[in-house]
């Protein structure tokens, strides 16, 4: 190679869109600052660089991987389990586990007050037990291969590779967005990526407004949204009318740093309009009016189209608060001028039909 110390490895792990997994490894030659760069730009597009200390076959996750595949593989031939019994010793019981913390924190764990130590001091010795056979592997007989085949086809039950692989995504997000929550592995990840949009927004200012000056934000309907009914679920209205609110800050200049400041908006009210239905494939585009301000409260009306017909719309009261005190706090400098800004600004727009509804059934009066 002419440029050796820019070589590099990068090895991420399906599905790549969700897992934030990437080892890094680098050549005898590469130079330190080539894998530095690297791991930057692995974390600015919400990834989670490993960088691996020396070239080892199999990297890292991949030797732990096979470690407990050539086991599972001696306990299918010897007919100790089935492959679905298997994956069922792994995703109900170590593999919930292991999504929140790895092998070395969980046994730290088992160690009790004592740590680790105690907990090497009391099991290490079964380490020389023969009861794994992780150095070896079992020959791939036809008859192994056709059990494990067949078995694996019960344990489908007719599920397509699409639908398996559908079905995945949903439950991987789930449970990062679960560990997200509590700020815990790739929940941790995410909600770090999450606030470096944030902060990379050019000056607060997104750039999208329509002819009224009103922010624009536009999303586009997944068929994850749908729900039973074959239409999106409200939750997905709310969360693309919280995502149109957090463009709203972005342009008030609510950044990373005004977050790690301690300061933030807070959603206290909403109230929402379900005019049509929205499915699957729909390209939304939602405009937000600012209705009203004052130091610490900003009042929004958001209006969601679909090809220029309003579908829904949401009405909301944000709320300034100090997150170091947990209570309300005014607003200062220039979030406070952007924000006196854009509400004199939307003041001269007409007040949208639906601002101000509540929620009620008219009876009407009664004959007499």
């Amino acid at each position: 190679m002419r440029r050796p110390e820019r070589m590099l490895v990068a090895h991420p792990f399906n599905p790549v869109y969700l897992l934030p997994l990437v080892e890094l490894c680098a050549g005898e030659a590469t130079a330190p600052e080539a894998v530095e760069r690297m791991r930057l730009i692995c974390e600015a597009i919400g990834m989670a660089p490993l960088v691996v200390r020396r070239e080892i076959d199999g990297f890292l996750a991949d030797r732990l991987m096979e470690a407990l595949w050539r086991e599972s593989l001696w306990l299918v031939n010897d007919d100790v389990a089935t492959v679905s019994e298997l994956d069922d010793a792994v995703r109900l019981g170590a593999g919930l586990r292991w999504a929140a913390m790895g092998t070395f924190e969980t046994y730290r764990i088992a160690g009790g007050e004592a740590g680790m130590r105690h907990f090497m001091e009391q099991f290490g010795p079964a380490l020389k037990w023969p009861w794994t056979r992780l150095t070896d592997v079992p020959e791939l007989t036809d008859e192994l291969l056709d059990r494990i085949a067949s078995q694996s086809d019960e344990q489908a039950a007719g599920m397509g590779f699409r639908d398996m692989e559908r079905r995945r995504d949903d439950c991987l997000v789930g449970i990062i967005q679960a560990l997200r929550t509590r700020g815990v592995g790739a929940g941790a990840v995410l909600e770090q990526y999450e606030r470096s949009l944030m902060s990379g927004a050019t000056e607060g200012e997104p750039s999208a407004v329509d002819g009224d000056g009103r922010p624009l934000h536009r999303a586009h309907v997944m068929p994850e949204w749908v729900d039973y009914n074959g239409h999106a679920h409200e939750s997905r209205y709310l969360q693309a009318f919280g995502d149109a609110t957090d463009g709203l800050l972005q342009r008030l200049g609510v950044d990373g740093a005004y977050l790690q400041d301690g300061r933030s908006f807070y959603t206290v009210e909403t109230h929402l309009s379900h005019l049509r239905e929205i499915s699957a494939g729909d390209d939304l585009e939602i405009s937000t009016q600012v209705l009203d301000a004052d130091p610490k409260r900003v009042h929004v009306f958001h209006e969601m189209r679909r090809d220029g017909e309003v579908v829904a719309t949401a009405e909301q009261m944000l709320l300034h608060v100090d997150t170091v005190a947990n209570r309300a706090a005014e607003t200062e400098g220039e979030v406070a001028r952007r924000v006196d800004e854009l509400a004199a600004a939307h003041a001269r727009l007409p007040r949208p039909e639906r601002a101000g509804r509540s929620i009620g059934v008219n009876r009407g009066q009664p004959s007499g």
